[in-house]
């Protein structure tokens, strides 16, 4: 995640009998969530399209670098 969503922070809300400003703050940190997802999926596609293009061209260095950038998406996405 981008943000950085305190979980005291979103205590203090709840105990704070503020349901709304707990409601916002935490629809906040969904979207959030959604979004990073999607931009994800959206790039993981971008490079799947990038690696069949290097292998169709025998390009071995676009390949690896685009490989590599995939794979470490991945190991991000997974932690």
């Amino acid at each position: 995640m981008d943000k950085y969503y305190s979980y005291t922070d979103f205590l203090k809300a709840v105990g704070q009998s503020k349901v709304d400003e707990a409601e916002k703050l935490l629809n906040e940190i969904y979207l959030d969530l959604f979004l990073n997802r999607i931009q994800r999926m959206h790039r993981e596609e971008q490079l799947m399209v990038l690696i069949d293009r290097a292998l169709d061209e025998k390009d071995e260095k676009a390949f690896h670098l685009y490989a590599t950038e995939l794979e470490v998406l991945h190991q991000v996405a997974s932690e």
